[in-house]
C-alpha cells in the first residue's frame, strides 16, 4: 500500500532571491548572494559557517530589521519589503521573537517588566502579561530574578531573560543569533530544550550558531559560505527520526 504525505504547510518564512549588498564601486561587499530559504511551522533551522559568511545578515533580513538589495522576505505570507515603517513594527512585535547577541534589555525595567513589555503594547492587560513573563521566567529557570533590573544580572541572566522576551506570547517566529553564546554548557542545554519545545508546539525557529552541538537540536542545518548557502544537513534530530522512518518501511516490507 502507497502512502501520500500530507501537504506541508505554508513556510511561516520564506527568502526568494535574497541578496544584500553593502557600499558601491571597490568598497562594495556581497554579504548574501541569492539565498532561497523557507522555514516552515514546527521546524527548528540551524544556521552555521564562519565568521563574515553572512549568517547575521541573514537573521536582519529575516526579522525585517533591514532591507535586501534584491529578492523578498515573507513573513506569515507577508512581503516586508512591502510594508511602511509602523505596520513593519506591528508584525515584529506580533509575529517575530528576536534574541539578540548583545541582549538590547531595557535599562530600567525589571526582567519581568522587559518580557512583559511586548504583550502591554500588543494592547494585553497589564496582569496577565506579568503573569505570562513570570511564567517565561520559571520556564527559563530564572523565576527569582523577576523584579532584578539589567544592571544587576549577569550576562548569562540578561541573555535568559533576552530569550524569555522572544518567547513570550504567540509568536510564530523565533529568531536567534547566537542564543547559547553566554550561558554555560548546562543551562544552554536548557534553553536549547524550550526553543525546540515551542517548535515542537507548532512555531518556526532559526538559530545562528557557531557549535555544532548545539546544532544538532535543529531539524535542518543551512551552511553558508561567502553569502550563499553551500549545503544543507538534518540535524540530529531530523536524522533520528528518518532512521526510524526507515526502520519501520523496512519491517513493512
Amino acid at each position: 500500500m502507497s502512502h501520500t504525505d500530507p501537504p506541508r504547510p505554508a513556510p511561516v518564512l520564506r527568502l526568494a532571491g535574497v541578496t544584500r549588498v553593502h557600499g558601491r564601486g571597490a568598497a562594495e561587499v556581497h554579504a548574501l548572494r541569492g539565498i532561497d530559504l523557507a522555514v516552515h511551522p514546527g521546524e527548528f533551522v540551524a544556521v552555521m559557517g564562519p565568521s563574515g559568511s553572512g549568517k547575521s545578515t541573514l537573521l536582519s533580513l529575516a526579522g525585517g530589521l533591514d532591507q535586501p538589495s534584491d529578492g523578498e522576505v515573507l513573513v506569515e505570507g507577508v512581503t516586508l519589503g512591502g510594508l511602511r515603517r509602523g505596520k513593519l513594527a506591528d508584525l515584529r512585535r506580533r509575529s517575530i521573537g528576536y534574541v539578540f547577541q548583545d541582549y538590547n534589555l531595557i535599562p530600567a525595567l525589571t526582567a519581568a517588566e522587559n518580557i512583559a513589555l511586548p504583550r502591554e503594547l500588543d494592547g494585553v492587560p497589564g496582569r496577565r502579561a506579568r503573569r505570562e513573563a513570570l511564567a517565561a521566567l520559571e520556564e527559563l529557570g530564572i523565576g527569582e530574578l523577576a523584579d532584578r533590573f539589567p544592571d544587576n544580572m549577569s550576562g548569562g541572566q540578561q541573555q535568559r531573560v533576552a530569550i524569555g522576551r522572544a518567547l513570550i506570547g504567540e509568536r510564530r517566529l523565533v529568531l536567534a543569533d547566537e542564543p547559547t553564546g553566554a550561558l554555560d554548557s548546562a543551562t544552554g542545554e536548557a534553553v536549547l530544550a524550550v526553543l525546540r519545545a515551542r517548535c515542537d508546539a507548532g512555531a518556526a525557529a532559526m538559530m545562528v550558531t557557531h557549535e555544532a552541538a548545539h546544532a544538532s537540536w535543529a531539524d535542518r542545518v543551512v551552511h553558508l559560505r561567502d553569502g550563499a548557502i553551500s549545503s544543507e544537513t538534518p540535524g540530529r534530530r531530523s536524522a533520528a527520526r528518518l532512521a526510524a522512518v526507515h526502520a519501520v518501511g523496512e519491517v513493512a516490507q
